[in-house]
């Protein structure tokens, strides 16, 4: 496919985008955190997804699967997505248990096209995703975005256009902050309070990407 043709794609999914809550939080039971690696060997780009599977109350973990695989989509700024989902896909595949939710190392309707990783994954996976992300990623030309105070919980939101695109949130006290956006069948405020009672004492970022994010370092370095 060309560029033209994930545009397309972005475009159709778009409309399809639901900001509101699919569930209630009380029946929420497992959270799975998914995030990617990446490495080049002979000119051939390869990556790892990880997917660490946590119990939402006790932040247990409760599964840990991974895939890997030649990266067959160059990378163009935007469309992420069609790079990383093959691997995601296959990896869960390999999940014994369905979360309730996905918690992506990465952004959702905090795209230009609101179409991040997680809010597309969501068309697959038929589930509501959240993005959390470690860095900002600038989705218009000069948007900035206003620091929260540096109290845990606080949070700015990051405005286009008239339009919520995601939150700056300080997970702990006097810490960087992490870019909260809600992914599909979410919102926002549900998305941010998710994120927060997900967050341990050993990181502001919450546990389920934070340990993907560990597992996808490891796995790196044992496939290489």
């Amino acid at each position: 496919m060309n560029e033209q043709e994930f545009l397309d794609i972005q475009n159709s999914f778009r409309e399809k985008i639901s900001l509101t809550d699919s569930f209630s939080r009380d029946d929420i039971k497992t959270v799975a955190g998914v995030d990617l690696a990446y490495w080049s060997r002979d000119g051939q780009e390869y990556a790892v997804c990880c997917i660490v599977v946590l119990d939402y109350r006790t932040h247990e973990v409760l599964e840990n699967k991974r895939f890997s695989g030649k990266i067959e989509v160059p990378y163009i700024s935007g469309f992420l997505a069609f790079r990383e989902l093959p691997l995601i896909l296959e990896t869960v595949k390999l999940l014994e248990i369905k979360p309730d939710i996905y918690m992506f190392d990465g952004n959702g309707c905090l795209h230009p096209r609101n179409m991040g990783i997680a809010t597309h994954a969501s068309f697959y996976l038929n589930k509501p995703t959240v993005g959390v992300a470690k860095s900002y990623y600038r989705i218009k030309k000069g948007l900035d975005y206003s620091e929260p105070n540096t109290t845990a919980g606080s949070f700015t939101d990051i405005v286009c256009d008239g339009n919520v695109y995601g939150r700056v949130l300080r997970t702990h006290n006097n810490v960087k902050p992490v870019f909260v956006s809600a992914g599909n069948f979410i919102t926002l405020d549900t998305a941010t309070a998710i994120t927060m009672e997900l967050v341990g004492k050993e990181s502001h970022i919450p546990i389920p990407t934070r340990l993907a994010d560990l597992e996808t370092h490891s796995a790196r370095k044992e496939l290489i």
